[in-house]
C-alpha cells in the first residue's frame, strides 16, 4: 500500500507478527444429556432382537422378540430367569428383513389373555406379512397345546425387504399396522402411492371383541376409504379401507405418545435421507415421490398434498437406517422430558428432537453407541431402553449422563490471548 497523502511514505507490515496465542479455541462441546448402561447384567444375551416391550397390566416384565421366531420374557426381579413365551422358530420366513417383527397385547392384558403378532411366512416361495391374534391358556406361561392362533390379515410382499412389521394399539383401541413398500430399490412399482395396495401404508383395523373367522376385523368408520371392500393380500380393485395413512418406504419402528395421542413414525430412507413423521389420518407422506423433503421420483406424483417430515437427517458419518423410539415421559433425565428420542441402526447414534421455536425440530445427538440399535422400549415409569441387534444382544437403559456442556470460550478478555496481559486495553503483539 502506498500513501499518497501529503506525508508520503510506504505503509503496511514488512513481516507478519508472530501470533502464538490469539487463536480461536476449540468449538464448545454439546451437553452430554445421557449415558447408557446394561440394564440387566444377569440376563443372557438376545439373538437378533427386533422388538422390546412391556405388557399392560404387567409392569416389571419384559418381552423380547427375536428375528428367528422366539418371543422371550423375564421379570426385572429375576432377569436371569429368561423363558421362551412363544416359539415360532421354523414357521417364520427369516429371509432378508423378514422374521418375527411385531407384538401387541390386548389393552386389558393379562385379564384378557390375547396377544397380536406380526411376522412373515413363506407361501409358495414368496414372502407374506401376517397379522394374527393368539389366545393364550396362560398369560405368562402359555402351552403349545393351549394357544389358539387366528390369522386376521395377510399382505403379499413382492420382495423380502422393507416389510415394516410393527403393530400397536392406539388410544382409540384400534390396531395399527405398519407395512413397508415391498422392497426393491426406489419402490419400482410405486406401491407406497397406490392406495389399492396395502404396501407402504399405516393400516388401522378394529379387532377387539370381533368374531372369528367372520368378520375377523372391522373397518373404523373414519378411515379414509372406509366404505370400500376389504383388501389383501394382493392387488385390489378400489382404495383399501384398511388404510390410515400412506406414502411410507419402511416404517420399521413407531410409537404413540399417550399424553398427546400423536403417532411418531421413523421411516427408513433410500440412499440419502432418514425421516421422522407425526402421522395423521389420511396423510400422504411422500415416498417414492420424495425422500424426506427432497424430490426422489416426482413423475406421476400428486401436484400437492404431500406432507413433510418433522425432522430428517442425511446419510453421513455412517448413518443409514433410522430406528424409531418414543417421546420421553420419564423422570430420570429431566432435560429429555417431552422430547422424541430415536436412533440409527447402522451408526448406533441416539438423538432427541428439540423444538426450534418456529414449529420445527432440530436434532441433538445424545450418545454415540457401538450397537446396532434395532428397537427401543419404554417401561411403566416412562424410562427408555434399547436392544442391541448384534454382538452381545444386550438391553441397555438410557440414564442421566451428568457433566453438561464444556465451554471453551474464555469469560475474561485477558484470557483470550488477544490483549496485553499486563494491560488488557492494549492489543497483544500478535494481534493485527
Amino acid at each position: 500500500l502506498t500513501n499518497d497523502d501529503a506525508s508520503g511514505g510506504v505503509l503496511g507490515l514488512d513481516t507478519r507478527p508472530s501470533n502464538p496465542d490469539c487463536v480461536a479455541p476449540p468449538r464448545p462441546t454439546a451437553a452430554t444429556l445421557v449415558a447408557t448402561q446394561d440394564a440387566y447384567p444377569a440376563a443372557p444375551g438376545f439373538v437378533n432382537a427386533t422388538k422390546l416391550l412391556q405388557a399392560p397390566g404387567a409392569p416389571g416384565r419384559w418381552f423380547v422378540l427375536e428375528k428367528a421366531g422366539r418371543i422371550r420374557t423375564f421379570t426385572t426381579a429375576n432377569p436371569a430367569g429368561v423363558t421362551t413365551w412363544l416359539d415360532y422358530t421354523g414357521r417364520v420366513d427369516t429371509a432378508s428383513e423378514g422374521g418375527m417383527l411385531g407384538l401387541a397385547f390386548h389393552p386389558a392384558f393379562p385379564a384378557t389373555r390375547e396377544a397380536y403378532l406380526s411376522y412373515t411366512v413363506d407361501v409358495a416361495g414368496a414372502m407374506v406379512s401376517r397379522i394374527t391374534r393368539v389366545r393364550l391358556d396362560d398369560a405368562f406361561a402359555p402351552t403349545s397345546g393351549g394357544t389358539v392362533e387366528q390369522v386376521l390379515l395377510e399382505v403379499n410382499q413382492p420382495r423380502d425387504n422393507h416389510n415394516g412389521g410393527d403393530i400397536a394399539f392406539g388410544a382409540d383401541r384400534s390396531l395399527y399396522i405398519g407395512i413397508g413398500d415391498g422392497g426393491g430399490a426406489g419402490d419400482p412399482d410405486n406401491l407406497a402411492q397406490n392406495t389399492t395396495r396395502l404396501l407402504g401404508k399405516m393400516l388401522r383395523i378394529d379387532v377387539l371383541g370381533v368374531g372369528f373367522p367372520t368378520p375377523r376385523y372391522r373397518i373404523p368408520t373414519d378411515n379414509p376409504f372406509a366404505a370400500n371392500p376389504r383388501c389383501g393380500p394382493g392387488a385390489n380393485a378400489a382404495a383399501c379401507p384398511e388404510i390410515y395413512a400412506w406414502g411410507f418406504r419402511n416404517p420399521w419402528r413407531w410409537s404413540f405418545d399417550p399424553p398427546t395421542g400423536q403417532l411418531w413414525l421413523a421411516d427408513v430412507g433410500q440412499n440419502a435421507r432418514e425421516e421422522i413423521n407425526i402421522v395423521a389420518r389420511g396423510g400422504n407422506y411422500g415416498w417414492r415421490c420424495r425422500e424426506g423433503t427432497a424430490d426422489y421420483r416426482p413423475s406421476g406424483c400428486p401436484a400437492a398434498g404431500l406432507l413433510d417430515p418433522v425432522a430428517e437427517y442425511p446419510h453421513s458419518a455412517g448413518n443409514a437406517s433410522v430406528t424409531g423410539g418414543y417421546v420421553y415421559r420419564g423422570s430420570a433425565i429431566p432435560a429429555l422430558r417431552g422430547r422424541y428420542v430415536f436412533g440409527d441402526f447402522v451408526s448406533g447414534r441416539v438423538w432427541a428432537l428439540e423444538g426450534n421455536g418456529a414449529g420445527g425440530y432440530a436434532l441433538e445427538e445424545l450418545v454415540d453407541t457401538p450397537a446396532n440399535v434395532s428397537a427401543f422400549g419404554v417401561d411403566a415409569a416412562g424410562e427408555l431402553y434399547y436392544v442391541e441387534y448384534a454382538g452381545a444382544g444386550r438391553i441397555r437403559r438410557l440414564v442421566a449422563g451428568g457433566g453438561g456442556a464444556v465451554d471453551t470460550i474464555p469469560a475474561d478478555l485477558a484470557a483470550t490471548g488477544c490483549v496485553n496481559p499486563a494491560d488488557p486495553t492494549e492489543p497483544a503483539a500478535g494481534l493485527i
